[in-house]
């Protein structure tokens, strides 16, 4: 366990923004993640747990609080067979991307569609990270916990987490500290099918389809890379928390009021992108909404904070830029499509000290 002292948060998170933690506890074990949330929370003091901090945005005034970094590191083999598959457990501190390579290489499907997402594990649950058609919902058998309400290490069964869309039960609430997490993957040399239709195109393929594993996590690789959601510290299209919003989940009432905003500003030959959602909710595309809202790529250039050249859908920061110009940034975009189209955007990062 290390202790600092005002130590910069931008240099621990992909946006590179955020001001001084007054202290940070940097943990490499499961027993002193647990020794660290239990001292701060007995001494009454506000706490912030921060993983990859590939999804945080903090303000420029810092913490005044203890930033817990979970720097936790393990890939445990539980059990594998064809009939029960592969069971790993994987510490809350795993670099998330480094958790999908192992897997390719080890032959175990199910997260490949996942490859490319900065950030740690213990993030993947509360987030149900997803991208490419596959969530990690999808192959999460259980999250092992540290309840601060009820002072006591919890086993949650991938039920009880109640996953949703980029949502679950830990997501919105500090009471969970994510410990580790079992995932329940298929043994074989090819990917799961193929869901999503750009990348059966550039495997040559159709939707469906499966190809071996290592082809499909380059081919996910590639995609996240034209899109620049791929890190790279050359790159200031990737100094962003990936897709700053999430895709807006309408009902079919609101779908259909979105569609007539959008025959009256492009046009009654002009349709915005309509995903059934198994919940009976209607998905649409919030890159497509902020374009066609006028939010072009590359929007805020010169910066310091500005959209992303290669994706509309990514708040970046250019070099320089505070907390304060990311999110008034992402401010001027969510209202700006709320005039246009009548949708209220969601933001996928969260905020610490601040808001949108």
């Amino acid at each position: 366990m290390r202790l600092l002292h005002d130590e910069p948060i931008a240099a621990h998170t992909t946006m590179r923004v955020g001001g001084p933690a007054a202290r940070m506890v940097v943990v490499e074990t499961p027993d002193e993640l647990v020794d660290a949330v239990r001292e701060v929370d007995d001494a009454d003091e506000p706490l912030l747990v921060l993983g990859g901090g590939s999804n945080l945005v903090v303000a420029d005034a810092g913490f005044a609080g203890t930033v817990v970094k979970v720097e936790t590191r393990g890939v445990v083999v539980d059990s594998l067979d064809q009939c029960g598959g592969a069971n790993v457990t994987v510490a809350a501190g795993e670099p998330w991307d480094d958790v999908v390579a192992r897997a390719v290489d080890e032959g175990w499907s199910g997260i490949e569609a996942l490859s490319g997402i900065p950030g740690s594990c213990g993030a993947t649950p509360v987030q149900n990270v997803g991208a490419y058609g596959q969530e990690v919902a999808q192959t999460i058998a259980r999250v092992r916990v540290w309840d601060r309400l009820e002072g006591r290490v919890r086993t949650m069964m991938s039920l009880d987490c109640r996953f949703s869309y980029r949502h679950s039960l830990f997501k919105g609430t500090d009471r969970y500290v994510v410990i580790d997490v079992m995932f329940q993957l298929i043994p074989g040399t090819l990917s799961q099918p193929v869901r999503y239709a750009d990348l059966a195109t550039q495997l040559g393929v159709a939707v469906g389809d499966r190809v071996p594993l290592a082809e499909a996590r380059e081919a996910v690789l590639a995609q996240r890379r034209r899109r620049g959601m791929v890190l790279d510290a050359g790159d200031h299209d990737t100094w962003s928390c990936g897709s700053f919003f999430t895709n807006p989940l309408l009902s079919p009432a609101q779908f259909e009021a979105l569609e007539e905003r959008v025959h009256e500003h492009l046009g009654a030959d002009v349709s915005p992108p309509r995903y059934p959602d198994a919940g009976g909710q209607v998905k649409t595309s919030a890159a497509w909404l902020i374009e066609r809202a006028g939010f072009t790529k590359g929007f805020g250039m010169p910066g310091p904070a500005a959209l992303s050249t290669k994706h509309t859908l990514a708040v970046t920061n250019r070099g320089g830029a505070t907390a304060s110009e990311i999110a008034d940034l992402g401010r001027t975009v969510r209202d700006g499509v709320h005039d246009v189209f009548g949708v209220t955007l969601v933001n996928e990062p969260v905020f610490v000290g601040h808001s949108l």
